[in-house]
């Protein structure tokens, strides 16, 4: 492999239905607005049909089982082949099999220039910022680490994750980037999920679903994207190269 730089940004598995896929969903949407090339891998293979990230890019995600001695090993093949950046959606459970990874691959992986950037979605539930906080205990200063605090109801409260001791620590010792991301209306963001809609699709009027062409929606995807998209742009260094 090249010393050239490269990136692999991944989220991190634990708990499900975090809205994990629908961050990277939307990070894909704003690489494709800034013209840059990623290549995106579905690594969750619990989540077989909808709500993978295969479901929302038809036939333009590489699906990876991780659950194989060689499983992770799709990174290195994949910068070999030319990417400069992959998009990597783990599955909930994949924690063991990607810290071990990490532990066997990290130190030989990034001396060839690969950086890792390490994407987590903290909701008001202390569930998913346990799950955070495990992570982090094995994957260490290895990553760069962003936090994405997913509103799930339109006052959420994110105390658990904000004020917990053990939070405290994380943020003193590994300086993560945090972003926020806005609840969403139930009549946009369910009827997203089921058919598999990128929220630009349904913001530019492509959306093939009748439904999501209401004018209130499509303004809606308009703001939620355009606020999501500010956030990304905030902290771009942590997903470039």
């Amino acid at each position: 492999m090249t010393t050239n730089a490269k990136r692999v940004v991944f989220t991190r598995g634990g708990k499900g239905g975090v809205g994990k896929t629908g961050v990277m969903v939307a990070l894909a949407e704003w690489f494709a607005a800034n013209q840059i090339p990623v290549t995106l891998l579905d690594l969750d293979t619990e989540n077989k049909a909808r709500g993978s990230l295969k479901h929302f890019f038809n036939g333009t995600v590489t699906k990876v089982n991780i659950h194989t001695p060689a499983g992770l090993d799709a990174f290195v093949d994949h910068l070999e082949g030319g990417a400069s950046i992959i998009l990597a959606d783990m599955g909930a459970g994949a924690g063991q099999v990607a810290t071990d990874w990490f532990d066997s691959m990290y130190e030989d992986v990034a001396a060839t220039g690969v950086r890792f950037t390490a994407v987590g979605v903290a909701r008001p539930d202390p569930a998913s910022v346990e799950s955070i906080l495990a992570w982090a205990s094995r994957l260490q200063d290895r990553v760069e680490y962003v936090i994405v605090e997913n509103s799930t109801s339109a006052l959420a409260d994110f105390t658990y994750w904000k004020s917990t001791e053990q939070a405290q620590q994380f943020r003193e010792a590994f300086s993560p980037e945090v972003l926020e991301m806005e609840f969403r209306l139930a009549e946009l963001e369910n009827p997203v999920r089921q058919h598999g809609i990128q929220l630009g699709q349904v913001a530019d009027r492509k959306a093939k679903v009748e439904e999501l062409k209401r004018a209130s929606l499509v303004m809606r995807a308009q703001s939620y994207r355009r606020r999501l998209f500010s956030e990304f742009e905030r902290v771009r260094q942590v997903f470039l190269p």
